[in-house]
This record gives C-alpha cells, structure tokens and sequence, in this order.
C-alpha cells in the first residue's frame, strides 16, 4: 500500500504471500439488493477471473452493439481473483442476449434476471472475501496469530488505508497521473499514463511504451499489447489529430483523456486524493483511530456528518460504530478538521504543494473533485481463519469501497 507504513496490532508477523493464484484471493459482492425477475432492466451475476470488472462491461456492450453507459455495476473488482459480482444491462430483454459465457473470457454466468431498478456504483453492502496466505512463517502458530489480530481490529477498526488496486497493482500510476491533472499539465498526464515504462512490465509493453516517449506513436500503437485497451483508447486519437496538424496540441491531450471511459478517467484524480488519504491515515494510527480528538470531524453508520457532539458519550459511540472520526479525500470543497487532526491535513498539503482549489482542475473540469470526508477506519465482520499445509485461508466481511489488503497486512505485517 503507497504511504502505509505504520501498523494497529503489534503481534508478531505470519508474512507469506498471496495471489499466487487467481483462485486463492476470491470476493463475493454482497449487493442492497437482488433483481426481482421483472421489469425492463436485466442483471446478470457474473464470475470472472484475471479480467477487471471494467473490461468485461465494454466487452459485453461490444458484443450487444450497445453503448457502455447503458451497462452498470455496483463496484469495480480486483483483476488477480476469482469475483463475483452483479453488473446490469438497462433497457432490455432476456431474449435479446445472447449465450455470453460462450463468448466471453474467462467469465461465467452464474445467474441472470429481470429487474425494476437499475444498478449503480455504490449500491452494495460490502464484500465478502477467502484468502489464502500461502508460505507463512509457522501455519499452526499463524492461525492464532491471525484470530488474535482479527479480534483486535473487530474493536478497534482497520486503517482504512487504500490498496494498490486503487493505483494500479503492476503499474502504481494511477494517483501520478492524477496529479499531473490537478496542476493542469494535461499532456504530462498522458505522457504518464501511455508511456513511462516500468522495469516489472512485460518487454513487449516496454518496448510499445519506450515508443511513444520516443515520439514514435504509431509505431508504439503497432507494439501495444491486447491488454493495453486504454492505451490504445488515447493513442488512437493522437495519431488521428497529429495526422490533422502535425504538432499536437494541448487540446489533443484533453481530447486523448476524455475518450476514455468515464470510470476509468475520474480514477486518475480519485487515486490522488486516495495516495494522500493514506498518508493522513498513517499520520493518524499514532493518535489513535477509535478515539474523538477535539477537532475531529464526525461521521455516523450513513456517512452523514455529525454536527453536534456529546464530547460525554463519543467515545462510547465510536467503540459501538455508530461514529467514526474521518480524514479528506481532498477537493476543492472538502471540509478540514481543527485540532491535531487538522494539522496533519495541512501538513499533507504542504508537502504536496497544493492547495485544495487546485482539485478544480480547469482545463479538464469533469475531472476536478469537491472532495468528501471518509472514515479513519471500517468494521471488519464474519471472521474466520483455517489453517493449511503451508499457511492459512482467513474469510471476513468488510463495508463497501474498503481493502481486504488493509485487512492483511495487520495479519503479515507488511504492505501488499
């Protein structure tokens, strides 16, 4: 995890390793609720394995020649695992889609139906995970030590740290790129994005992105893997405008940014905000994540935010979960706290050089961020740890829009 250094247990570690295989990290989406069998939308519960939620979405619009924005899916899902998940199709019927098991990658249809309701980011309770922890240090010891940390943060609450899926797992840019936008240096944010190669990629992916910071783009085009849709998605509209113009222009970066898909364009900016909610939280740990500090901004089960606090019976309200202290996904509107918290906010900002109207982000507008408040930590629920020949399989339940990997690395002790 980037800026996640400082711990909430202090048992000693299991270490090990994970995701050795696709199937060893498996996550259960646990939706608000299931489709009703009628109406003029279709949900479809899918499996998929190495492929990202994204990827199978624009598939399926592909393959039904419909427009993404009529597909929807309550969260996106780790690549590296064996997921299961809802996503819908608006404005159709089961008549109209064809055997799509047959057609796509690596996914299974295990349920499909009719529904009312559309589905959308965010409309989910949390998500269900079983991981195994592969090459442990001692797996009879390593179980009690998992059960004993697992205990620990039933009281106290996991960090509620990003994980790198939120920054890319093989390629952590995401958050760079982001901040290339936030000071309005659009090309930068391309450049970043398509080309920059990192040592731990594939030689076929090196050489197609050594291309383009060459200015070699369509040459670096020809190289691109499969796998690089989004690269292409921007590299494409380049090599069309440079072909108009020759020299590109700042607006043809815009342009590049704004062909991608809208999910994938708003994470640049959210996984900045993210690198520096993490490293607020990993200033917090030392004060304490279930506990008030005067100046805390204040949040209940619902994320409404609590106005009136009984400095009295806080505390109490904070051990039950019926408010947690809260750190910034800075923006531009974003609200920050008083007291020791606040400092560490202004801190963060310092070192980074930006200022909060910075997320505006005036030449890519649809892109900038009002900012939100978010919890300091989450509950972690339905526990459980089995041990194996040469580690241990732990199981749990956590909210929505948090990371199992915050889960882990209290449980390995160190940052995955």
């Amino acid at each position: 995890m980037l800026n996640a250094e400082r711990f909430i247990t202090n048992n000693k570690p299991t270490n090990g390793e994970i995701r050795n295989f696709n199937e060893d990290f498996y996550v259960e989406e646990v939706p608000l609720e299931l489709p009703s069998g009628t109406g003029q939308n279709v949900w479809i519960l899918i499996e998929k394995t190495g492929r990202t939620t994204l990827d199978v979405v624009l598939d399926i619009a592909k393959i039904l020649h419909i427009n993404r924005k009529r597909m929807g899916f309550a969260g996106m899902k780790d690549k590296s695992a064996v997921t299961r998940q809802w996503i819908c199709i608006s404005n159709i019927t089961l008549d109209e889609i064809p055997d799509l098991e047959s057609i796509l990658r690596n996914v299974k249809i295990l349920d499909i139906k009719q529904n009312e309701r559309k589905l959308r980011i965010g409309q989910l309770k949390g998500n269900k995970f079983r991981i195994k922890i592969d090459n442990t240090n001692d797996p009879n010891e390593d179980k009690e030590t998992a059960e004993d940390v697992l205990n620990q943060l039933k009281k106290t609450g996991v960090p509620n740290f990003y994980g790198y899926q939120r920054f890319g797992e093989k390629r952590s840019n995401t958050h760079k790129v982001g901040k290339c936008l936030i000071e309005n240096d659009v090309k930068k944010a391309v450049d970043q994005y398509i080309g920059n190669p990192y040592p731990t990629e594939t030689e076929q992916i090196i050489k197609a992105r050594s291309l383009y910071d060459e200015g070699k783009l369509e040459e670096s085009y020809n190289a691109m893997s499969g796998g690089m849709r989004y690269e292409k998605i921007m590299l494409r509209i380049l090599i069309q405008q440079q072909k108009k113009h020759d020299e590109l222009e700042e607006k043809d970066y815009i342009k590049a940014i704004e062909a991608l898909p809208k999910p994938l364009k708003r994470m640049f900016v959210n996984a900045y905000e993210s690198y520096l909610f993490n490293k607020v939280i990993n200033e917090r740990i030392v004060l304490g994540i279930d506990k008030y500090l005067p100046g805390d901004i204040i949040i209940d089960k619902e994320e409404h935010w609590v106005h009136d606090v009984d400095e009295n019976t806080i505390n109490d309200d904070i051990n039950s979960f019926k408010l947690n202290p809260t750190a910034p996904l800075y923006g531009t509107k974003v609200p920050l706290a008083e007291g020791m918290e606040g400092e560490i906010e202004a801190k963060v900002l310092k070192e980074e050089n930006i200022k909060k109207e910075d997320f505006e982000c005036p030449k890519t507008p649809k892109l900038g961020s009002h900012g939100i408040r978010r919890s300091v930590r989450f509950k972690v629920t339905d526990t459980n740890v089995k041990q194996t020949s040469n580690g241990i399989i732990v199981e749990f339940m956590i909210p929505k829009g948090c990371y199992a990997t915050a889960v882990l690395r209290e449980i390995m002790k160190k940052n995955i």
